[in-house]
């Protein structure tokens, strides 16, 4: 499909696979409107870090009202005919409940979960990003961000894991799976145009690039 069929482009995957260097290098590419995950104005990610258990309800409900209000944007009929891409997509939110919640809390998350997503437009096309967890862990910890240091190899395979099973059975939109271990579009042209020439010719709703090192 052409490029320019896509307005609304969504990327996700595990945190360290490269999401947000990736959506502005697309959105500057394409002059499009990038919007952004902002983990930094959550109150209780740092405490979540730290102990899941005691902070996952109150850290998963403070995304899920961002995040809302984030993709409410593309819904605004002045700017349908514009172009976003994003570094997250908001049914992120139920993977990451289903991974730290349990119980009462999962209910009720999922409760006002289903209130609010019709609140959210749907992509047009998904960029899952994915590396090994190793890799993922080695990013994470050259970045250097202080409430990131407690993220855990167990947790990174886990979440690994729950976004393959999430994508495989996903449905709203075509799926482009990138392996970044060694693809870089983000920084490197030459991998930029092999994402984009990917993109281009995706037919059906799954596709895969996976460049050997």
């Amino acid at each position: 499909m052409e490029l320019e069929s896509y307005r609304y482009i969504a990327i996700d995957g595990p945190i360290g696979a490269g999401k947000t260097s990736l959506a502005k290098r697309l959105a500057s590419l394409w002059d499009a409107q990038v919007v952004l995950e902002q983990p930094e104005e959550n109150p209780f990610l740092a405490d979540f870090y730290r102990n899941a258990g005691q902070h996952a309800f109150q850290t998963q409900v403070f995304f899920l009202l961002q995040r809302i209000r984030q993709l409410q944007a593309p819904l605004d009929p002045a700017l349908l005919e514009g172009r976003f891409v994003a570094d997250f997509m908001l049914e992120k939110d139920m993977l990451f409940a289903g991974l730290t919640l349990a119980g009462e809390e999962l209910a009720l998350y999922e409760t006002l979960y289903l209130q609010l997503r019709p609140q959210a437009r749907l992509p047009d096309l998904v960029i899952h990003l994915q590396a090994a967890p190793e890799i993922l862990q080695a990013r994470i910890a050259e970045r250097g961000v202080a409430m990131e240091e407690g993220i855990s190899l167990d947790y990174l395979q886990r979440l690994s894991e729950c976004y393959s099973q999430f994508f495989y059975h996903y449905e709203g939109a075509p799926v482009l799976t990138v392996n970044t271990e060694h693809l870089d579009p983000a920084h490197n042209d030459a991998d930029l145009r092999t994402l984009l020439q990917h993109i281009e010719e995706m037919r059906g709703k799954r596709a895969f690039l996976n460049q050997g090192g």
